[in-house]
C-alpha cells in the first residue's frame, strides 16, 4: 500500500512537472504575459485541485486554448483538426517565419493594450512577407490599403513605403486592433473579421443577423472572411501547443483533468504516517 501510494505522489510531482514544462513551451510564440493565460472552455485555470477524495490536475495532454478564444473551442476544433492536418507543412513554415517577427509584435501590443492573440494576422495576410500586395492593392506585413494606412500614421508608396516596415507597420496595426477592439466589445472574433472583410462587412452582419454574436452573424460574412476567422484560431491553438503540433500528438478529445490518489492517503504518506488496516 505504501509503494501504491509513493508511486501516485511521484505521478503528481511528475504531471506537475509537465505542465510547467508544456506552459514555458507556449512562451515561446505566446510570450509570458498575463494578459495570455492557458486555459480552455471548460477548466477555469490549470492548478491543481480537490474534488472530493481526490487530487485533480489538468491533464497535460489536453490541447488548450488561449484564454481569449477558450469559449470558441467546440465551434472551431473540427475545422481547426482538418485545417491543421491539410496544411501542416504551411503552419511549420509560418511558425519559422514568425519567430522572429512574434516578439517584437508583442512587445508593440503591450504598448498599446492589444492581446498577444493578434501576432499571427501577418502570417494570414502576407506569411511574413513585406513586399506582399493583395488583387486589390492591400500592401505589406499587415496588408493595408493606403488611405487606412495613411489614417494611421503610416508613409505609402514609392521606395520607402512603411507598410512594408514591419516595426512601423505593426504599430499602425496595433492602432486599429485597439480600435475595433472598443468598437466591438473586445470581441477578437470580430475585430479579426473586420481586419479581413472590413468594418462595413461585420456591420451589415450584426444588422442583419440582430445580434453581435460571431457564430450567430457569420453566415452573413464572406466565406473567405469565415475561413480566415477560423484560420486565425487555428494559428492560436498551435501557438499555444506547439510543441504537441510537432510531435503530430495534439488531440482535442483528451480531458481536460485527471484524478490521481486519495487526498487523505497522499497526506499520510508524505508525512510518514503508515496507512490505516
Amino acid at each position: 500500500m505504501r509503494e501504491i501510494q509513493s508511486k501516485s505522489l511521484l505521478t503528481l510531482v511528475i504531471i506537475l512537472i509537465i505542465i510547467g514544462i508544456s506552459t514555458t513551451s507556449a512562451t515561446l510564440y505566446m510570450g509570458s504575459s498575463t494578459k495570455v493565460a492557458v486555459t480552455d472552455s471548460t477548466l477555469a485555470n490549470d492548478s491543481t485541485g480537490v474534488a472530493g477524495n481526490l487530487y485533480v490536475v489538468a491533464n497535460p495532454n489536453r490541447v488548450k486554448y488561449p484564454a481569449l478564444l477558450r469559449e470558441h473551442r467546440e465551434e472551431s476544433k473540427d475545422y481547426i483538426i482538418k485545417y491543421l492536418k491539410r496544411e501542416r507543412d504551411y503552419v511549420k513554415l509560418m511558425f519559422r517565419r514568425g519567430k522572429n517577427y512574434m516578439p517584437i509584435a508583442r512587445n508593440i501590443f503591450d504598448r498599446y493594450g492589444v492581446p498577444h492573440e493578434f501576432q499571427v494576422l501577418p502570417a494570414l495576410e502576407s506569411n511574413f512577407k513585406s513586399n506582399a500586395v493583395s488583387p486589390v492593392g492591400a500592401v505589406g506585413y499587415w496588408q493595408f490599403m493606403a488611405e487606412l494606412a495613411r489614417d494611421y500614421g503610416l508613409k505609402t508608396g514609392g521606395p520607402n513605403d512603411e507598410r512594408k516596415n514591419f516595426n512601423k507597420s505593426t504599430i499602425a496595426a496595433s492602432k486599429f486592433i485597439r480600435d475595433q477592439l472598443k468598437i466591438y466589445n473586445n470581441d477578437p472574433l470580430l475585430v479579426v473579421a473586420a481586419y479581413n472583410a472590413g468594418p462595413g462587412r461585420v456591420n451589415y452582419a450584426i444588422k442583419k443577423s440582430g445580434t453581435k454574436d460571431y457564430w450567430q452573424l457569420h453566415q452573413y460574412l464572406p466565406a473567405e472572411t469565415r475561413r480566415f476567422v477560423l484560420r486565425f484560431l487555428a494559428l492560436n491553438v498551435v501557438a499555444m501547443n506547439y510543441d504537441k503540433f510537432l510531435a503530430n500528438t495534439m488531440d482535442f478529445d483528451e480531458p481536460p483533468t485527471i484524478q490521481l490518489a486519495a487526498r487523505d492517503s497522499m497526506k499520510n504518506d508524505v508525512a510518514g504516517i503508515p496507512p490505516a488496516m
